[in-house]
Formats: C-alpha cells, structure tokens, sequence
C-alpha cells in the first residue's frame, strides 16, 4: 500500500474515533458541562449537522484548490475542531465545536477518495479507495474503544485531545506522502455543482440515504437490543461492538476488488444481502451466538456496499467527482439520522427491540429498488460509465478508459 493511502486511513482512523467516541463518553460529558444525558446527545447531532452542511459547502469553497492543497487545509480544520472540543468551558461551545469538527467530515472524504483513485491504475481504483475506508472501520474496532477507555480514566476532554493529535499526524502525513495533483483544465463551483445535476448522482445519492438507512435503524439501538433481548450485560456490549467492527473491516477489504471487478452487482448483492441478514438477525437477536454471527455478517454487508456506491457517484460526475463524492457522506449522515428516527418510532410504537431490525430490512430494499433504477437507465443509455477512473481529467477522457457494455454492469 502506497504510503499516501496511508497517510489517507490515518485521516479516516481519526474521524471515525471523533465520530464515534462521543457516544461512549455522553455520561462523562454531561456531568463535566452540567447538562443532563439526553441532553448530551444533542452532541452526536450537532457533528452530524456539521457533517452535512460541510461536505458540499467546503468542498465548493475549495473547488480550485489543488487537492493536496485542500487535504491539509481540511486536516487543519479537522484538528482544532477537535482542540476546541477538549477545552470548551461549557455546553454551548461544545456544541460549536462539535459541530465545527463535523464540518470537513465529508470533504476529507470525498477529496481523499478521488486523490485515492488516482494514486493507482483505473483497474484498481476502488481497491486504492476501499483502503483509506479501512481507517474508519479500523476506528471502530480500536480507536472507538481506546478513546471511549481514554476519556473515562482521565475525563473525556483528553479522548478529543487524543483526536486532535491524530489528525496532527495525518496533517503531517498528507504533507510528506500525497503528491501533488493539478485540477483539471474545467474547475470551480459552477462545474461541480453542474455535475451533481446528473440524474445517476442523486440516484446513487438516494441509494446511500435509505439503503445505508437500514444499516443504521439497528445499529442506533443494538446495545439495548443485545442486553434487553439477547440477554448480555453492559460490559459486554463494547465487545460486541467491536464485533461489528471487524465484520464492517471485513466487508471493506472485499468490497475493493469486487468493485474494481463489477460494480453494480456488488452494490445489488450487499443490499439484497444486507436485507436477509437484518431480518435473520430479527429471529436469531433471542440467542447469543447465532446473535453475534449475523451482527458479524450485517457489519460486512453494511461496509460492502459503501465503496460501490462512493464509486458510483464519483464516475457518473465523469470529471467533477469530488462534491459528489464529498456528498455520499452527507448522504450516509442522513442516512444515520433516518434509520436511527425510524427504528425508535416502531420501538416507541410498542412493536418491540426486535423490531428496528425489520424497519432497516425494508429500507434495504427500497435503497435496493433505486439501485436497480440507475441501472435500467444505464441500460437505456447503451452503455454504462460506472467503471470510470475518477481520476480522468475530463469527461471524454472518462469515456474512453471506462465505458463497458451494459451486460456487465
């Protein structure tokens, strides 16, 4: 692995801890600025908000930027968010700041996916992006746990202290390894948002939002799924999550070269599977190892269909990929926010824990149902660009090295 893909999974490690340490830590937080824990979990929205709201505003600030360029300067930002998290006095500016540290989220994201698929032949695109998604899988196995351990031993402002160093070795990282890469000869704002007008972009967009959705309507509630159904205590829910966490690692190292592979039936096969697994796991959450086993097995399908989507959305902008690839995590946001608003209204609505795991099943296939959508337009189309290097400097270009026959997409 190229050390600039590695300086990238740096970058991902340390949003993933970012991102999801506060919600190990919300008991901590709410006793240090005064709040109740409730409302601590305004914190997780504020990142999430952050998160949404940055990833096409920051990446249309900095659409003339050379990406190197705009990598470090994202990082940056990324870091004193972070900085300013650890030292905020009181809740109201920790919500500022975490929503600051929200803000290059998705921008991180979708310029080092591009800077990613061009670091390597167009063959192996989405193996070299499935690479830096390993350090926001990897996060969740280790870095989450480690930050959330960090924060209860020594107070939860050195868990974003800990975050805020990361991301000064990413800084550095990016700085030493990633070369440089001109824009093309068409940049600025008016061409990407020209871009995201494509119909197949906010196909594929609507794909992430609800198809993720169903990843997400169990993942918000499976710690009182597993202690009040499964029958396993507290303690034991940080292993479990950790669990899920190596399925999601799994399902990243596969979805690369199944991508670079065919695209299309590798985001159908995830979704479709990811579907079966949640509701198997609705049966099989009454036992304890058939419970683990397909949490294994819906954190592998859940990271299998990231990578084809964020690949979709950057070949169907042809050559103005990185707002719509910025966008997917904007897109995976809303997703977090939906799955998790429909998975609590069947719980309040009396159907039970269980039943979180039917209501992401269907988002499954609805998320499923758009997916085939953009393919019939592929078809109609006579060819499809699905393949297309990112990395092409401009659409022609795009066609020439990626247009395949239908039959294989």
């Amino acid at each position: 692995m190229p050390l600039a893909l590695l300086a990238l999974a740096v970058v991902a490690f340390g949003i993933g801890t970012t991102e999801f340490a506060t919600m190990g830590l919300l008991p901590q937080i709410a006793e240090g600025v005064g709040v109740s824990v409730p409302h601590a979990g305004n914190l997780v929205s504020a990142y999430a908000l952050g998160v949404v709201v940055g990833a096409p505003v920051l990446t249309g600030a900095g659409a003339r930027l050379p990406h190197k360029r705009l990598l470090l300067l994202l990082s940056g930002l990324f870091v004193l968010g972070n900085l300013a998290s650890a030292f905020a006095s009181d809740f109201g500016l920790l919500f500022a700041a975490r929503f600051v540290s929200g803000l290059p989220h998705g921008a991180l994201f979708g310029v080092g996916a591009v800077v990613a698929s061009r670091l390597v032949a167009p063959d192996r695109a989405a193996r070299a992006v499935s690479k830096m998604f390993l350090g926001l899988t990897i996060a969740n196995i280790v870095g989450v746990p480690a930050g959330t351990a960090l924060g209860q031993q020594f107070g939860w402002r050195a868990a974003y202290a800990a975050v805020a160093v990361i991301g000064l070795v990413a800084l550095a990282a990016l700085a030493a390894f990633v070369p440089h890469q001109p824009r093309g000869r068409q940049t600025g704002i008016r061409h990407e948002l020209r871009a995201m007008g494509n119909r197949q972009v906010a196909i594929g967009l609507a794909t992430a939002v609800v198809g993720f959705g169903g990843f997400f309507a169990v993942y918000s509630y499976l710690v009182p799924m597993l202690t009040n159904l499964t029958g396993l205590s507290d303690s034991s829910t940080t292993l479990v999550l950790a669990l899920y966490g190596v399925g999601m690692t799994l399902g990243t190292l596969i979805a690369g070269p199944l991508t670079d592979r065919a695209l299309r039936p590798t985001m159908y096969g995830g979704l479709a599977l990811l579907a079966v697994a949640l509701v198997v796991f609705y049966f099989t959450v009454h036992s304890t190892v058939p419970a683990l086993l397909t949490i294994t097995f819906i954190g592998v399908m859940g990271s299998l269909i990231t990578t084809p989507i964020q690949m979709l959305l950057m070949a169907k902008a042809h050559d103005a990929p990185t707002m719509a690839a910025a966008s997917n995590h904007s897109a995976f946001n809303l997703a977090n926010a939906g799955g998790a608003w429909l998975g609590g209204l069947v719980i309040s609505a009396g159907w039970g824990w269980a039943s979180p795991a039917l209501v992401g099943a269907a988002l499954a296939v609805v998320g499923l149902g758009f997916a085939f959508a953009g393919g019939r337009m592929d078809r109609g189309g006579g060819h499809s660009g699905v393949r297309a290097s990112s990395g092409a400097a401009t659409a022609a270009e795009a066609e020439r090295t990626a247009a395949v026959p239908a039959r294989r997409d």
